[in-house]
This record gives C-alpha cells, sequence and structure tokens, in this order.
C-alpha cells in the first residue's frame, strides 16, 4: 500500500480541529485514507474543515462537540466509533492556552487550562481505549509541547500541563500496550498558528529562527507529518515517547 493511502479504512478523531495544527492534521490524515471525525467547539470551523477534506477526496464528518468534560469527549469518541464503524486514531490537540506571571496566575484560568489540556486527555484516552478493537488496538497521539522539556518565564501552568501530557502518555502506553494500543505524544516548538497569534510578535520569532538549526519556524504541516507518522503503522514498535518537532531549537545552541 503507498505511503499515501496507508491509513485507508482507519477511523481517526481529531480534537480542536477546526484550526491550525488540528486542521492540518485532519488533512492530512484524511488525505492518506483514513476517515476522520473533526472535532471543535465551533460548528463554522467544523463545516469549513469538513468541506476542505471532501473537496480534496477525502473523508471526513463532524463532531462538533466540547471536549473539556469527560462527558463531552467520551460523546466525542462514541460519535465518532458509530459514524465510522470502527475507532483506530485519537489525536489529543484541543487546548486553551493563557500565560501569566506567578503573581497573575488565576483559579479560573488554571482551571480552563487543565479542563481542556489536561483532564480531557485522560477521558479522551478512557473513551478510545474502550472503543478500540481489542485485537486491532490502535493509536493514540497527544499533543505536548517543547515546553514540557524548556520553559519560558509565565509559563508555570502551560508548562506544568505540557509536562504531564508527557506523563499521561508514558503511563498510558505502559497500560495499554498488551491490548495493542499504541500512545505518544508530538511536541511542537512555536508553531504560527490561529491560536497562538496572541502571543507572538516579530521579535520573538526572529529570535527563535536564529536559535533554530534548520532556520526557520516549524508550520502545522511539520506537526501534523509528526502525528500522522505516529499514527501509522510505519510506527508500529514505537510507543510511550514524546517525538520533538522542534528544527533542533530545544537541544541545541547555537
Amino acid at each position: 500500500m503507498s505511503m499515501q493511502q496507508d491509513l485507508a479504512g482507519r477511523v481517526a478523531l481529531v480534537t480542536g480541529a477546526g484550526a491550525g495544527i488540528g486542521r492540518a492534521t485532519a488533512c492530512l490524515l484524511a488525505a492518506r485514507g483514513a476517515i476522520v471525525g473533526v472535532n471543535d467547539l465551533k460548528q463554522e470551523l467544523v463545516d469549513a474543515a469538513v468541506a476542505s477534506i471532501i473537496a480534496e477526496g477525502g473523508k471526513a464528518f463532524s463532531v462538533t462537540q466540547n471536549v473539556s468534560t469527560r462527558e463531552g469527549i467520551t460523546e466525542a469518541v462514541q460519535r465518532t466509533a458509530e459514524q465510522g464503524g470502527r475507532f483506530d486514531i485519537l489525536v489529543n490537540n484541543a487546548a486553551w492556552v493563557r500565560y501569566q506571571s506567578v503573581p497573575d496566575i488565576q483559579p479560573e484560568t488554571m482551571d480552563r487550562m487543565l479542563d481542556i489540556g489536561f483532564k480531557a486527555v485522560v477521558w479522551g484516552i478512557q473513551a478510545a481505549a474502550a472503543v478500540m478493537d481489542a485485537e486491532r488496538g490502535g493509536a493514540i497521539v497527544n499533543v505536548a509541547s517543547t515546553a514540557a522539556l524548556k520553559s519560558a518565564p509565565n509559563s508555570i501552568v502551560y508548562s506544568g500541563i505540557k509536562a504531564g501530557i508527557l506523563g499521561i502518555t508514558r503511563a498510558a502506553a505502559a497500560e495499554l500496550g498488551a491490548r495493542n494500543i499504541r500512545v505518544n505524544a508530538v511536541c511542537p516548538s512555536a508553531v504560527p498558528t490561529e491560536g497562538t497569534q496572541r502571543n507572538r510578535n516579530a521579535e520573538r520569532d526572529a529570535r527563535r529562527v536564529a536559535s533554530t538549526p534548520m532556520g526557520r519556524l516549524g508550520t502545522v504541516q511539520d506537526i501534523a507529518s509528526g502525528i500522522a507518522f505516529l499514527s501509522s503503522d510505519e510506527a508500529r514498535f514505537i510507543t510511550a515517547q514524546g517525538l520533538v518537532v522542534d528544527g533542533g531549537i530545544t537541544f541545541t545552541t547555537l
């Protein structure tokens, strides 16, 4: 089977797929043959992503749902399994991010970030494991961040959550491996998206480019490619890993 259709027949759910990394991932999984449940909060974003996939000859359907609660993510997973007829791939991508200095951290900000960025990953893994075929297994990919490994000021909550995602990933891989369910994470560096726009500026981007061996910022397609690889049979013996997709910035000094 060609790489272009190596996910043919698989059914995937991508959370937060209305824009950014999530949308790029949903599009790439569909291009490689998967039937994709496109999840986001806003119906218009979901509809646009689904229409784009279908226009390119792919297969996708709408899963508009708030996945920040156990009930919400469970409903999204179950709806995807029912509509797709099976369930093979979960991409836990949805997030809500705010950066605050130590004195400014507020309970409501931390609670919302934890609900969508940490708890929903656990509940998503729980729901996915319940519907994945006992013999065929499946793949779960969690979107972490290089902030799990190397932190900046004003990112206590964000860095803590993303480090926690790596812990969740390893523990879930240990528990679910016997069922042939692989659990991995990707750790993107700063990637320009609609959602990160509020935390970026040209000067900071220039510094990042200057510190990156590959000499550029990452793109949503770069991250989607890492997720698609971990979702595929090419990664059939890879689990419990945090794949750093960052052009080399995290582990080098230029």
